[in-house]
């Protein structure tokens, strides 16, 4: 096997397995945070958000909930109401291992948002929070376009806790 290959084929794996992490830690935040909560609710109720390496590579879905949360969709027959599109799994890979952030990522046409433009910048700022809070703060600052000034080290390290629990949760019991 080539080393183009192997490089490929482990950019595939981590990009699944963090596709599957983020879309559980998403909702995990969502039902930990007010201000993920807050912006949730901007968007309409079961409004299906997607992120995804196109054409057909790793991906989730999300839906939202009326108390806004969001919710693990495993697959879902409805056109996702917005999609994040990477546009090739290197793409995803630098944006999931924290080398480059979301913002710059878009930037750089690297991936696009199928859907409105204030879905995106919710989900952005979604994101931006939930990477502020897992990820240690020098890792955090690195994929941010701004880091919460407000954002406590016990309350990082209190709802980091919790994100993490619940994600193991859900992949141990489903829930």
């Amino acid at each position: 096997m080539k080393l183009q290959n192997i490089t490929t084929w482990l950019q595939r794996v981590y990009v699944t397995v963090m596709m599957v992490i983020v879309g559980r830690a998403l909702s995990a935040l969502s039902r930990i945070d007010d201000d993920a909560k807050a912006e949730i609710k901007g968007l309409p109720d079961n409004y299906l958000i997607q992120m995804v390496v196109v054409p057909s590579g790793p991906s989730f879905i999300v839906k939202t909930r009326g108390d806004g949360t969001l919710e693990v969709v495993g697959k879902s027959s409805e056109k996702a109401d917005l999609a994040i599109k990477f546009k090739h799994l290197s793409h995803a890979f630098s944006v999931l291992s924290f080398q480059e952030g979301t913002a710059e990522a878009f930037t750089k046409d690297r991936m696009v948002a199928d859907g409105e433009l204030s879905a995106s910048i919710r989900l952005v700022r979604i994101l931006n929070r939930l990477e502020s809070i897992i990820l240690p703060k020098f890792i955090a600052k690195r994929a941010v376009k701004r880091y919460p000034e407000n954002l406590g080290c016990m309350e990082k390290i209190t709802k980091a806790v919790r994100i993490y629990a619940l994600v193991v949760r859900h992949l141990i019991i489903g829930s």
